[in-house]
């Protein structure tokens, strides 16, 4: 089977790209290994929502349209806003088709998957960047009687073994399972290290909606000094509730969630700790006041004190005295850990020589270096600091297809206003 372009993933940002073909007369074909939005669908707790308003649920030629714009929608409204997007762009889909090996073929591509072969002059993997749960080696050392378990597989709190319950990582997923499982009645420790301070509102609007009208989430990845660093920073702390609460580890701390710092190994039955914990909090601190700064020059410079809430400052994390460094997981009671340690894409199926000594595909901006007609989606800062956002996918997809049909002599899609 041939056509110009495979598109391996149809969630939102294969979605996108296939508007974007579509828009430049390009033939091309989604292979999805399930259903569409099968990671939402598949690899999510129950009661997540997401972290980015409606409003902002946007993406090539469809937007979010209920009567909730200021609200943030769980898992199965995801799905169906995903769904309904696949209708209107109506692809060529090959669903519950699993691609085993991508490989050079001449000038083009071989796509092998379990239900045919593609030769295509292009290839978008569009497979999303949260594919593989990062668990540190040292995870293979907890006792016997302590149960792990990822983000991945976890679903609610009554799901777990019984005790206490030890939750590692203080990004977007760890700071709203840690919340979920103590107000469920357990006891939870949470294990803290680098870590994205940012609250919910400030002078009276979404923080992401600051982060997109001062052009933050448009901050492009060849304006960064080091670009790999900030493709590396944590999710920020947000948690999307309709009362638009800040979930920080302030928040944490007065619903009675211990911290300790980062957890940096597992000897004899006891979970070891740095003593960073103060340092990562005064750091996250920091960085928090400075988007703040930034949010309240442009809202001077633009003469709309007048216009929103007052200038706020929120108290610095507190932090005990003496954190402790060691807990003996089996007198702390502890019966689970939950490794909320972040993600990486799996490109295990890729068999061409595009990634680093770490296993991280090089790229510039998602035109994949070495391998001239193949293109990534979906990463952390990919294009633009909002690349990860649903609604940062039209333009890096826009970008992309732009390049894509550059080289296969096509009419690049019209950028769109």
């Amino acid at each position: 089977m041939r056509t110009t372009t495979v598109v391996v993933g149809a969630g939102h940002a294969g979605l996108a790209v296939s508007h974007y073909l579509t828009a430049s007369s390009i033939d091309h074909v989604l292979i999805e290994r399930g259903e569409v939005a099968n990671s939402w669908r598949t690899e999510r707790w129950e009661s997540l929502r997401l972290l980015t308003p409606n409003w902002q649920a946007r993406v090539p030629g469809f937007a979010y349209d209920g009567d909730d714009p200021d609200g943030f929608m769980d898992m199965t409204e995801v799905v169906t806003f995903i769904e309904r997007y696949a209708r209107l762009v109506a692809p060529s889909l090959q669903p519950h088709t699993t691609v085993e090996s991508v490989r050079r073929n001449g000038t083009g591509y071989q796509v092998v998957t379990d239900r045919g072969v593609w030769h295509a002059t292009t290839v978008v993997l569009a497979t999303g960047g949260c594919n593989i749960p990062k668990v540190p080696p040292f995870a293979a050392d907890l006792p016997g009687f302590v149960t792990s378990f990822t983000p991945m597989q976890y679903t609610k709190p009554s799901a777990l073994p019984d005790g206490g319950v030890l939750v590692v990582g203080a990004s977007a997923s760890g700071v709203q399972i840690a919340e979920e499982v103590h107000g469920s009645g357990r006891p939870v420790t949470l294990a803290v290290g680098e870590h994205v301070r940012m609250p919910r509102t400030y002078r009276g609007k979404d923080i992401l909606w600051w982060m997109d009208q001062t052009g933050l989430h448009d901050e492009r990845y060849d304006e960064i000094d080091d670009i790999g660093r900030a493709r590396r920073v944590p999710a920020p702390q947000l948690v999307g509730k309709p009362e638009r609460t800040t979930l920080d580890l302030n928040a944490l701390t007065d619903q009675g969630v211990r911290l300790v710092g980062r957890l940096v190994g597992i000897a004899d039955g006891k979970a070891l700790f740095s003593g960073s914990l103060r340092n990562k909090c005064t750091l996250a601190d920091l960085k928090l006041g400075r988007l703040l700064d930034t949010i309240d020059e442009w809202v001077g410079s633009n003469g709309l004190d007048g216009q929103v809430g007052p200038v706020q400052r929120f108290a610095p994390t507190r932090v005990e005295e003496s954190p402790p460094l060691v807990l003996d997981l089996a007198k702390g009671g502890i019966g689970t850990v939950i490794w909320a340690t972040g993600f990486e894409p799996d490109h295990s199926w890729l068999h061409v020589p595009v990634l680093d000594r770490k296993g991280r595909l090089c790229h510039d901006g998602g035109v994949v270096s070495g391998s001239p007609g193949l293109y990534r989606i979906g990463l952390n800062f990919l294009r633009r600091r909002k690349s990860s956002f649903i609604h940062g996918t039209g333009d890096d997809a826009c970008d992309l297809v732009g390049h894509l049909a550059a080289r296969v002599g096509a009419r690049p899609p019209d950028r769109p206003g």
